[in-house]
């Protein structure tokens, strides 16, 4: 939709400045036939009078019908700015909601990772008979790509979730043209990496509990 330029405000009429109203003539010294002439006089007077005073509150009404007018552009072009906002509030939402899940991410992959080390690290000690057994130490690592795994799949679900009912609720605005609905609502990033890496756990926790190595 192409940008309107708000219109300038209306330029109000200038105050009329008063006139007196035309004196009542007096006729106690005219003639008889000369009474209605000046009667009519005076009529024709209080005629312009009126006139000028109704030319004048006709410019105010067209006046109030300009601010009429340009209140009612202000208000679509309120209008026009509020659908973007809301249309901008939701994709911030969905942004927020990508932070949220990548800081899961992150705090998964610290575990993931460091359970994983420790279990190399106790198994080569192991194999290189430097300690007895790596087992424990082992089972150790094994609970922390459990619980990573844990913070993932709950990540994910709520991610989700969130994201459906966000989508959802966009559908509704943009039916009830509430917003635009231009841009774009790609698929999350965020929700792919988390996927991937909670296969990547999921391959560490089977690497650990039938000894194999899955990873070289």
């Amino acid at each position: 939709m192409a940008e309107q330029t708000p219109a300038k405000s209306p330029v109000r009429p200038e105050r009329l400045a008063p006139t007196p109203v035309p004196p009542i003539p007096d006729t106690s010294s005219a003639k008889g036939e000369e009474i209605p002439t000046i009667y009519s006089h005076f009529r024709t007077g209080l005629s312009r009078h009126r006139t000028g005073l109704s030319e004048h509150r006709t410019d105010l009404s067209e006046y109030r019908t300009d601010l009429s007018m340009h209140r009612t552009d202000l208000s679509e072009n309120r209008t026009e700015m509020s659908m973007r906002r809301t249309g901008m509030s939701i994709q911030r939402t969905r942004m927020s909601a990508d932070r949220t899940l990548m800081s899961e991410i992150r705090t998964s992959l610290s575990m993931i990772s460091f359970g994983f080390t420790i279990y190399q690290v106790f198994r080569k000690l192991a194999d290189s008979g430097a300690i007895t057994s790596g087992r424990a130490p082992g089972n150790f690592g094994g609970i922390l790509i459990v619980l990573g795994m844990i913070i993932l799949i709950g990540g994910i679900w709520r991610h989700v979730q969130f994201a459906l009912q966000l989508r959802h609720l966009r559908k509704e605005m943009i039916d009830s043209q509430l917003i635009h609905g231009q841009s774009a609502y790609p698929v999350s990033v965020a929700l792919v990496v988390a996927i991937l890496l909670l296969i990547v756990g999921l391959l560490a926790l089977l690497s650990i509990i039938f000894n194999i190595s899955l990873f070289g």
